[in-house]
């Protein structure tokens, strides 16, 4: 019987997985798919390219995501972001640099007022107990949404800053309290940061895809790790949990949980879980997020002045572009983030029409060149049946004050991890390891292993 079973195979479980093994404790890592990496997944086409269609940034003061590359003589390279970027709104297409797009000066104004106060709203946040901010009841009262809207003076920056923030959050501003976009943003440093390439969080891109890093650091120890190994039911007893799925049944002193709240509603507890726990697994969604992919023998819009990125309002079925090419560009790629509302439409189409679509918009944008790429890859991790969503759990009204860090909190022999548990760098893959190495160093202590 191992000291430790481990319950997902992303970078969460990957992290808690290392940190058991590096103080030789037994342990067994149990993980739906048949991959590691969890909400990482680097897709290779036939042709030798490949595209991230899961997370795939790291940026500054992700220390834990920086230090495993290195620890993997893994590279990481600047994301491309020189040029002219597009704004479109209202049907019509404008060329801007720098972060905040060129619109008419109140617009402008209203733009730079408004996420100037996100901001310093966000640094009242107590990152480790946003419950217990001066502010927390007021601001868990209301949606970001009914923030959005009481301050934005114009349509026009409405759109924009709506646009921009449910590329944050992944979700339509109404379904996020107020409360947790603010401690989401102190989270993940600033605003500033969540929003921006340069000194940003959309930084650096890991060489060769993010997945390839989940793998890396399993490498040593592949023989603990049980793939298509869907758990259904945990038993606490007397002497620890016995876990148990389709032609398995396996025991050990302790559990640590690091798959996305979602999917945990789905694993039949005996004893049932505490209320409070419940509840909180109820109340949180999960973010809905569509990257939409094409790769050309070269990223064509550089040539032409252009950085890939856009930002565009609800007439477009994205609210942003990305260029997502690798390394000195050797082939080009454009990302295309379809979120929330979007996404539900988008991904109700077939596979043909979400294609046509998907190609106008890109030769829209960038002309001609974007109708032929060599190759096409739209994913919703919504339908991804072991994530349920991305990019993380969601937080409405009411859900920070009643139910506090409940999420987090050990349940007898059974310890949580995840992005969703953790208080710095949440929803982001770096929150996930810091939440996956703070549930291994619990387990340690709690078996007197320090």
């Amino acid at each position: 019987m191992p000291d430790v079973l481990i319950v997902g195979g992303g970078f969460s479980g990957l992290a808690a997985a290392r940190t058991l093994h590096q103080h030789n404790r037994s342990w067994m890592l149990l993980e739906a798919r048949e991959r590691l990496g969890g909400r990482t997944q680097t897709h290779t086409f036939a042709d030798g390219t490949y595209a991230d269609v899961g997370g795939q940034w790291i940026g500054p003061t992700q220390d834990r995501m920086y230090a495993l590359a290195k620890e993997h003589q893994i590279s990481w390279y600047d994301t491309y972001n020189e040029g002219k970027n597009i704004l479109d709104l209202k049907g019509r297409l404008r060329e801007y640099t720098g972060l905040i797009p060129k619109m008419d000066v109140l617009s402008l104004l209203n733009i730079d007022w408004l996420l100037k106060k996100l901001e310093r709203m966000a640094t009242q946040i107590n990152v480790a107990q946003p419950w217990a901010t001066t502010n927390a009841a007021a601001w868990d009262r209301i949606s970001l949404e009914a923030f959005v809207r009481k301050h934005s003076w114009t349509s026009a920056c409405y759109k924009v800053v709506r646009a921009g923030l449910e590329t944050v959050y992944a979700c339509e501003l109404n379904e996020v309290s107020l409360l947790h976009a603010l401690f989401y943003i102190r989270s993940g440093t600033n605003l500033n940061c969540l929003l921006s390439i340069e000194n940003g969080a959309q930084q650096h891109r890991i060489t060769g895809g993010m997945q390839p890093l989940a793998e890396k650091m399993a490498s040593d120890w592949m023989d603990r790790i049980r793939f298509k190994h869907a758990v259904t039911s945990i038993t606490q007893t007397a002497d620890g949990v016995e876990v148990k799925g389709d032609g398995f049944s396996m025991k050990a002193r302790k559990l640590i949980i690091s798959i996305p709240p979602v999917l945990i509603r789905d694993i039949d507890f005996t004893p049932a879980l505490p209320l409070m726990k419940q509840q909180i697994l109820e109340k949180i969604s999960m973010g809905i997020v569509g990257k939409v992919i094409a790769v050309y023998p070269q990223p064509f819009w550089r040539q032409r002045g252009y950085s890939g990125q856009v930002v565009a309002d609800e007439q477009s079925p994205f609210q942003t572009l990305f260029d997502s090419s690798p390394d000195q560009g050797a082939y080009g790629v454009l990302l295309a983030f379809c979120i929330a509302n979007r996404a539900r439409s988008f991904f109700s189409m077939d596979e043909s029409a979400r294609k046509q679509l998907a190609l106008e918009t890109f030769t829209r944008y960038f002309g001609p060149e974007a109708a032929t790429p060599q190759q096409y890859l739209d994913h919703c991790w919504a339908e991804e049946a072991w994530s349920g969503g991305c990019y993380a759990g969601v937080y409405p009204t009411g859900a920070w004050t009643n139910f506090r860090n409940e999420l987090a909190q050990p349940t007898g022999a059974i310890h949580w991890a995840g992005t969703e548990t953790a208080d710095v760098w949440y929803g982001y893959i770096e929150g996930a390891v810091r939440a996956g190495e703070r549930a291994a160093a619990e387990v340690l202590q709690s078996m007197g292993h320090v």
